[in-house]
């Protein structure tokens, strides 16, 4: 409870500003999200969350924004939430695109915000809805990557990290079973980030992503 609160306190008003149109170069830096909820009056409005990965010009901070109808109503840094008619949105994200992003209804249950069709994650997406078998072939693939670059770049971090003269002396020196060539090992660390990256486009990577790119 208490984390939630802090996230609250967090979020700042917006000034109405348009939101802009979503651009093909922004593919890989730019998570554009909307959910169409209904409002008090039997009306609906959609709600738009906002998130540049690169970080915002002024501090280099990343902030999730949120339009409602197209104007900004609401911002914050990540992680955050916002809350919306029936429940709220929470947004989180990690090294790789967002890692979280949906509307939490007030008994719990879940929906992700779909995203822009002109956006990586609506491309993934509709190659999802159109081509399942693929898609889940991608998705074995990307996985693949993403452990053997963990079961190869860990070991060689213990090994590492075990050379410091302070662990040395405590537990000892720990020897890497893998040993491969820089150029192997830069070719692996790129798959991982490919499979990485890929699994963040379905908001679907967590912290071992991370640790094996």
């Amino acid at each position: 409870m208490a984390i939630q609160q802090w996230r609250n306190r967090r979020v700042r008003a917006g000034s109405g500003e348009p939101l802009r149109r979503y651009r093909w170069w922004q593919m890989f830096g730019r998570s554009l999200r909307s959910i169409t909820l209904p409002s008090g009056d039997g009306a609906t409005s959609t709600y738009t969350v906002d998130v540049r990965h690169a970080g915002d010009m002024t501090d280099g901070a990343i902030r999730a924004r949120l339009y409602v109808n197209g104007s900004l109503q609401s911002f914050a840094k990540t992680p955050t939430r916002f809350s919306v008619p029936g429940g709220h949105i929470e947004v989180a994200i990690n090294g790789f695109g967002l890692k979280r992003c949906h509307y939490v209804r007030t008994d719990g249950t879940e929906q992700q915000l779909s995203p822009d069709p002109a956006s990586a994650e609506g491309r993934r997406a509709r190659l999802h809805h159109r081509h399942p078998g693929l898609s889940r072939v991608i998705g074995l693939i990307s996985i693949a990557l993403v452990v053997v670059g963990l079961g190869v770049e860990v070991p060689q971090i213990i090994e590492s990290l075990s050379q410091v003269p302070l662990i040395a002396d405590s537990i000892g020196t720990f020897t890497s079973p893998v040993r491969l060539p820089p150029s192997i090992n830069l070719l692996i660390g790129l798959a991982a980030v490919v499979g990485s990256t890929e699994r963040a486009l379905r908001m679907r990577s967590s912290w071992f992503d991370e640790l094996a790119s």
